[in-house]
């Protein structure tokens, strides 16, 4: 079945994890198309090339930050001002290896001396700071001379480092927060000195900058679940998810598109990276989908807007669950549990497109014979096991979430030498744990500049000005205030981690939703959703790029394809802030039914009206029936699931009667 092979050089990036097997019967990107579509869009995708000695130096330095990430999240007792130091002074060291000054540099073993100069700068005050802390502490607002210009000199590594591996907008936002911060505290007190001295100290040296919330759950759980998840990728649990959505779905009609959004949900929950699940899994069902009869437009967006939905699928979710356990003030299960859901809604409407896209285009699945036996992958059930492990100790609340993370690790490593066709070795354990470092340094730069952010908006006392202009600009209409918060999340998401744009929303929009009386859980998720949803809506849509890259087909059309696909992240947030209960936000059991029934039903009618096919093709003022039957089934109320449920159940007899009649005449 596997129409490409994996990559098993750890140290390459994301996008040259699977390379293809050559096939003249498939007109499929190869790996370097792949890279290169990444590389002109992704700020992660342009890393050096290192060989040789360089490249095991650089290996190990990777494994040493894994291997003293886990001990200090398990064992140490330090201070926050110590540990979180020492965290970001070595991400400053590793980013600077990592990433070039500017894109297209692909010179081997290439590190100038102006970054070697940049890497020791920027490390050496967080080295200074955490060696010094008490001392610092004790000074409280009173900093020197000196401990300001390393506070510059920080925030300035951090910031280019950003610039190099994150990209510009977040870098942007941060940077007007910073001057409008400078401005906010000269206008009071034209003391320059004292300016930079107040704003240093916020952003650097307390609690509510660089070192806020952000980085401290980096630091404390996603830094270990990153690492638990480079582990997991090597127990062979792809292939197998990939394996088992083959048996299940393979068969029906378009089966490889059905294939793609099972194998991608379970995929993506735990990768937690829209860009690398789609090139990972892509570069099995693309080929099959265009080889099935699939268009590379929509073949590329079903896994691009499938892979993009795995960050939202429990009980993993990504790295920003965390962040919003944190945030929220819940238990990181509630958090997996009220998002059950809304994920099931998104991949429901992926589902049913491809469906009938496969029906309009009268496609078939793959033969029963060409499929895995579900048979034999029961008994590969136990690659399961690490992430059972991982719930159960997670939901019993007895351990914290970063030990329930240890633990699944042994047992990842412990499955991964059952497994005989993939087994693990040492020195896998070794590529996962320094996959686990590199993939920590966007997420913790990200983090910290979001910080930064919060900050300055800390500093300022901006929230109750940003408040008053969405206000202003709303005319204090719930909706509007969401729409507005909708477009602030895609465009500050593009290009932009997941994580980061989360940190950034959760600390501006978020708490003005909830002043506006939005319930806090709903504002959070609705944050979440958008931020997610910017890998997949153009302009900067690198989940569809990269999907586009693989199909060999036009980047743009992909990327619209992908946003109509996943029309559920578009609409569900808006129905879960009217409606908490989708939430199970005070729901009751009959409240969970109805809204499931209904809401399942509601997504369908919308897929099929954007789809223009049921039994037959749709007239627009059909379409525009079934849309609106859809909308106001997932609009809460009685009503309006009784008006939605005839328009929907309407179309449906109109189009099988009328698709009788046309069969009817053609005999």
């Amino acid at each position: 079945m596997a129409l490409f092979k994996k990559n098993e050089d750890p140290a390459e990036n994301k996008q040259t994890q699977a390379a293809p097997v050559v096939d003249d019967s498939l007109d499929v990107g190869t790996a370097e198309d792949v890279e290169a579509m990444m590389k002109k869009y992704d700020r992660e995708s342009n890393v050096r090339i290192w060989e040789g000695t360089p490249k095991l130096v650089i290996r190990w330095i990777m494994i040493a930050f894994s291997v003293y990430c886990i001990w200090t999240t398990l064992f140490s007792k330090a201070m926050p001002e110590i540990r979180l130091n020492m965290f970001l002074g070595l991400i400053i060291i590793m980013g600077y290896l990592t990433y070039p000054m500017r894109k297209g540099n692909v010179k081997v073993n290439s590190l100038p001396w102006y970054d070697i100069v940049l890497m020791a700068m920027g490390a050496f005050p967080f080295f200074w700071y955490a060696s010094h802390a008490q001392e610092i502490i004790k000074m409280s607002k009173k900093i020197d001379t000196f401990l300001v210009v390393l506070a510059i000199i920080a925030l300035l590594s951090i910031f280019e480092l950003c610039r190099r591996s994150v990209g510009v907008p977040i870098l942007c936002v941060a940077g007007v927060l910073i001057l409008y911060a400078f401005f906010n505290i000269y206008s009071r007190n034209p003391d320059i000195f004292k300016m930079f001295r107040s704003v240093m100290y916020a952003l650097f040296y307390s609690e509510s900058g660089v070192r806020s919330t952000p980085i401290n759950v980096c630091a404390k759980y996603i830094v270990v679940f990153i690492i638990f998840g480079a582990f997991l990728e090597r127990t062979g649990i792809s292939a197998f998810f990939i394996d088992l959505a083959n048996s299940l779905c393979g068969s029906t009609s378009g089966g490889p598109a059905k294939v793609a959004v099972v194998s991608s949900a379970l995929c993506g929950m735990v990768s937690g990276s829209s860009v690398g699940n789609t090139v990972t899994t892509g570069s099995v069902t693309i080929p099959m989908m265009k080889k099935t009869g699939y268009h590379g437009e929509f073949a590329g967006a079903v896994e691009a807007a499938s892979s993009t939905g795995g960050q939202i699928m429990p009980p993993i979710m990504g790295a920003a669950a965390f962040l919003m356990a944190e945030y929220m003030g819940i238990p990181y299960a509630q958090v997996a549990l009220k998002a059950i859901l809304p994920a099931v809604l998104y991949f429901t409407g992926i589902y049913v497109a491809v469906h009938l896209e496969a029906r309009k285009l009268g496609l078939k699945g793959i033969p029963k014979e060409e499929l895995p036996k579900f048979g034999n992958l029961i008994k590969k059930i136990y690659l399961l096991l690490p992430l059972v492990v991982l719930v159960w100790i997670v939901s019993t609340n007895t351990r914290t979430m970063q030990f329930a993370a240890a633990v699944a690790i042994l047992v990842a490593i412990a499955v991964g030498i059952i497994n005989k066709d993939d087994r693990i070795t040492f020195t896998k354990i070794l590529d996962a744990l320094e996959a686990g470092g590199k993939g920590t340094i966007t997420v913790a730069v990200a983090c910290s500049m979001a910080g930064c952010i919060a900050g300055c908006i800390t500093v300022t006392g901006l929230a109750s000005k940003l408040l008053s202009g969405i206000m202003t600009a709303s005319m204090g209409i719930p909706f509007i205030a969401l729409v507005l918060t909708m477009l602030c999340c895609i465009v500050l998401g593009m290009g932009v981690p997941t994580t980061a744009n989360y940190c950034i929303m959760a600390s501006t929009c978020a708490p003005i939703l909830i002043q506006m009386g939005f319930n806090p859980v709903c504002a959070h998720f609705f944050c979440f959703y958008f931020g997610i949803v910017a890998d997949i809506t153009p302009p900067v849509a690198l989940a569809a790029y990269a999907g586009a890259a693989i199909a060999k087909s036009n980047p743009m059309k992909t990327a619209f394809n992908a946003t109509r696909l996943a029309i559920a992240a578009f609409i569900v947030p808006y129905m879960f802030c009217m409606n908490p209960a989708m939430l199970f936000v005070e729901a009751t059991a009959l409240d969970v039914v109805q809204i499931c029934i209904t809401s399942v039903m509601g997504i369908f009618g919308v897929a099929a009206g954007l789809s223009g096919f049921l039994y037959k093709k749709m007239n627009p003022i059909i379409r525009l029936v079934i849309i609106l039957g859809g909308l106001t089934l997932m609009y809460p109320g009685l009503t309006s699931d009784v008006i939605g449920l005839v328009l929907i159940i309407g179309v449906i007899v109109f189009q099988k009667i009328a698709s009788k009649k046309e069969t009817a005449i053609a005999a």
